[in-house]
């Protein structure tokens, strides 16, 4: 479910999808989304998003971060540059040979390669905050790349992602050609390249789209949509922000993998049977999907293996979105100076559950446990609820008490302080 973001929480914090798409979450949910392309110039927009990239930015990240493959990569006419021709080692001290090395870049930069850098929403501090709070509005994973692209050039042939994706223009313009799905939402094991040949007919079809997009102006593809773009005239700078959407095949999948619990299906085949005789295999193939069909019937009709099943979705999930980051040493000065009118609250993307038993009341967490007294239980039921907790007033526990918890959630990273 996607969900409507509080948009009165100043400009800074202001609901990330609404920047993007001009309109409230809901009706982007019913008109566009995983269905059908989005165009918004930037006059539909409520601002600009110099705050998240700029030109000066990519210099900066290219001459002063020592960023390393593969965060980043160069591309010209569909084709990637060997990284050896734009990295090298970062001289004493830093002598790993995978860092980008700013003149190679300028280089094949200047030679019409274009400039790609990956995994942006983990690098650049506005961009991990803006990709936090998609996330949270969308409920999918979310990725930033930045596209770099020279004059007049394209930096890959038509192809199709098999993610959504946003596209927002920072500098320069770029012609985009857009073009139906011959394949429509393709799972992350199904890339273009599968279906080259289709692709590259449809994309010499007239267009969906034929648009030229200035800074400021967005466009929303979902996933399978096939697409080329081109530099106009001057440098062009891009963003492509990737949502990895869940999909009916994810539940499916874990559904299926409940079915490893059932005896039978795990019974060898025949000895001596030949895999290779389809005839031979059919009988096998018909059998298995009536098992199947029962077992999912059983399955259905046990509340613990669906709630096992959500809660296989639940650790995916967990596996592919980041919780907001944590400053270490802020958070130990944090510790030490806690007080019982200090209010804390559950971390921003942190996926826990309380269990309960006589000896001990434990958080659960996709990879560790951490376990304190059962008095504790109600305390901790209530932080994770989401809402701030004032120390003091943590049911169950008296102020010492309340502040020693409070220290050592903040430790194990579940908790942070209030206002952070």
């Amino acid at each position: 479910m996607i969900i409507e973001s509080n948009d009165e929480r100043g400009s800074v914090n202001r609901s990330a999808l609404r920047r993007l798409t001009g309109i409230d979450a809901a009706s982007f949910a019913e008109r566009h989304w995983g269905t059908t392309p989005k165009f918004t110039r930037s006059a539909e927009l409520s601002g600009s998003f110099e705050d998240l990239m700029t030109v000066d930015a990519v210099d900066e990240l290219i001459s002063e971060r020592g960023v390393r493959t593969p965060f980043v990569r160069m591309a010209k006419d569909g084709r990637l540059l060997e990284k050896n021709k734009f990295t090298g080692s970062g001289g004493f001290g830093a002598e790993i040979t995978d860092q980008v090395d700013s003149a190679a870049v300028l280089s094949a930069f200047a030679a019409g390669n274009t400039l790609v850098l990956q995994g942006l929403h983990r690098l650049w501090p506005p961009l991990i905050a803006f990709t936090g709070e998609l996330v949270r509005e969308l409920g999918h994973p979310v990725q930033v790349n930045s596209y770099v692209t020279p004059a007049a050039s394209q930096g890959f042939s038509p192809h199709y992602d098999v993610h959504d994706v946003f596209v927002v223009q920072i500098a320069g313009s770029k012609r985009w050609t857009i073009h139906s799905p011959v394949h429509r939402h393709p799972l992350n094991n199904q890339p273009w390249s599968d279906r080259r040949a289709a692709v590259e007919r449809h994309a010499d079809d007239s267009p969906e789209l034929d648009i030229v997009l200035e800074p400021g102006d967005v466009l929303y593809l979902p996933r399978g949509w096939i697409h080329s773009a081109q530099a106009l005239g001057e440098t062009t700078v891009h963003l492509t922000i990737g949502v990895a959407s869940f999909n009916d095949y994810d539940i499916a999948h874990h559904t299926l993998g409940a079915l490893q619990e059932v005896e039978g299906l795990r019974a060898p085949l025949p000895a001596g049977w030949d895999p290779t005789d389809s005839e031979a295999v059919l009988p096998h193939v018909r059998r298995v999907l009536g098992d199947m069909r029962r077992a999912l019937d059983e399955l259905d009709r046990d509340p613990e293996a669906l709630q096992r099943i959500t809660e296989r979705i639940a650790s995916r999930y967990d596996e592919l979105v980041r919780p907001e980051p944590v400053r270490p040493l802020r958070s130990v000065a944090q510790m030490g100076a806690l007080r019982g009118q200090d209010s804390i609250r559950l971390r921003d993307g942190v996926i826990a559950r309380v269990v309960r038993t006589p000896e001990s009341a434990a958080v659960v967490l996709r990879d560790k446990t951490v376990s304190m007294p059962p008095q504790c239980a109600d305390a901790l039921e209530l932080l994770l609820g989401g809402s701030p907790c004032r120390l003091d007033s943590l049911p169950g526990l008296d102020t010492d008490d309340a502040v020693v918890v409070g220290r050592r959630l903040v430790r194990e990273g579940i908790a942070v302080m209030a206002g952070e």
